[in-house]
């Protein structure tokens, strides 16, 4: 796809739409898991599995991170016309996934029950929320090798590859999920097994296919090391924004520590909720992933103007969406849930949690969209830092001030729209105030 040229609302669309279908189909391996616990294993399972959805949330993200400064390094050299700085990219960035990800593996192993414990996790549910992540830990090298493969493909405008990778991967994974649950009885180590066996399948496919292409996107054996330039410009832009998603997943490590406290029936409704509302993110998530793929390629090209229009109809386009999406999830809310379990107070307790999440969707597309804008002109620090405090300052405060003195449940979901609402306006003064300063650069510069 050319995103250099031509409209820009057309091709926002098809980029995004593949990338939030991509998105939802991974979260579909998690939400597998919960719905066969939930209907073939009961509460405690299906508690067990949704009680580390934020620690694995926490995992991931702080390399599909990483791997969006991949996406915008390769798509400058892209827009700048570089294909000896796409080569090193693409090889620098598969290298270090294998790297970190074996990492990861060994040091999720060594510190995953003591985690567990510090979540508060309750006794009769933790032997088997330990297994599940064991299991699951096993599988990370992979599913972050998965993440750089997809950031790649995404720089050059794909996003329908990955998603036809990840389709096939996910129904690997709920029949295999069915198979080791109802037929060998293997509970939450069969969905765990599944789930992993599913994300080596999805990464093997994108794998073979960088191998086989014919640009400069080629894997070549020759060239498989770290670049250290290459890895530093990644990483520039990578840790901010990994350090970014790492502040949603570490406040909601807190936030999951407090829903522990309420009990089975709030932990299996909240993981219930989470695996439907997470949906809606996707959504918002991808016009914010597109938004910074697009700006990247436009301003390594020296685009200016286009990089603030795509900037504007990102934003319109991802509200439009978001509040279609919202409103349907909450209308077939009931339904949604008991797909997960059908307990009267399960729902009851998921449906206060959607509905105050998906009330406050609208302000985090707002996040979303200034925080990709910024990290297409390679400028993640600032939206990193902001949302460090404006959503992990918030909702932490919340937990130790208000929730420890109204310990119920509405109260502490109250926190994520407040939080939304304080980091998008700060985002939104900073992004005001750069472009002003981008401005003033364009007028002292010779013409």
């Amino acid at each position: 796809m050319d995103l250099l040229n031509g409209s820009i609302g057309d091709k926002l669309l098809i980029f995004a739409l593949p990338l939030a279908a991509t998105g939802i189909l991974q979260q579909l391996f998690n939400a597998a898991d919960v719905a066969v616990v939930g209907q073939f294993a009961g509460k405690n399972a299906m508690a067990a599995v949704g009680s580390n959805a934020s620690l694995i949330s926490l995992l991931v993200n702080s390399f599909t991170g990483i791997s969006m400064g991949a996406n915008v390094v390769i798509s400058r050299c892209i827009g700048k016309k570089d294909p000896e700085g796409i080569r090193k990219s693409v090889h620098t960035s598969l290298a270090f996934a294998l790297v970190s990800g074996l990492f990861m593996a060994v040091a999720g192993q060594l510190s995953v029950t003591w985690i567990l414990q510090k979540m508060s996790v309750p006794a009769e549910i933790l032997p088997l929320s330990v297994l599940y992540m064991r299991i699951y830990i096993i599988g990370i090298p992979v599913i972050i090798f998965y993440n750089f493969l997809a950031a790649i493909f995404r720089s050059q405008g794909d996003t329908r590859t990955p998603l036809l990778v990840l389709t096939a991967s996910g129904v690997i994974n709920i029949v295999l999920n069915l198979f080791f649950v109802c037929v060998m009885h293997l509970s939450v180590a069969g969905v765990a097994i599944a789930t992993a066996v599913s994300n080596a399948f999805s990464a093997c496919v994108l794998f073979i296919l960088l191998l086989r292409h014919p640009g400069e996107f080629r894997i070549r054996r020759e060239e498989f090391r770290i670049y250290r330039p290459a890895l530093v410009q990644i990483l520039r832009i990578g840790i901010p924004a990994a350090v970014q998603s790492m502040v949603f997943s570490f406040s909601n490590i807190i936030i999951q520590s407090a829903v522990n406290s309420l009990g089975p029936d709030v932990m299996a409704a909240s993981s219930a909720a989470f695996n439907i509302e997470i949906f809606c993110y996707f959504v918002i998530n991808s016009f914010g992933q597109a938004c910074t793929t697009f700006v990247g390629q436009n301003y390594g090209a020296g685009r200016l103007d286009r990089c603030r229009k795509v900037t504007r109809i990102s934003l319109l386009m991802d509200l439009a969406v978001c509040a279609v999406v919202s409103f349907s999830i909450l209308a077939a809310g009931k339904p949604l849930l008991g797909i997960f379990n059908r307990d009267a107070a399960v729902i009851g307790l998921g449906l206060i949690r959607l509905q105050f999440i998906l009330s406050g969707e609208l302000i985090n597309v707002v996040m979303e969209i200034i925080s990709g804008s910024l990290r297409g002109y390679g400028y993640s620090l600032v939206p990193a830092v902001l949302t460090l405090f404006g959503v992990c300052g918030v909702r932490i405060g919340w937990v130790m001030l208000v929730f420890s003195r109204f310990h119920e449940y509405g109260v502490l979901m109250a926190c994520y729209p407040l939080s939304w609402a304080v980091t998008a306006l700060a985002l939104v003064v900073s992004y005001v105030r750069f472009i002003h300063r981008m401005d003033g650069k364009a007028e002292e510069s010779p013409a």
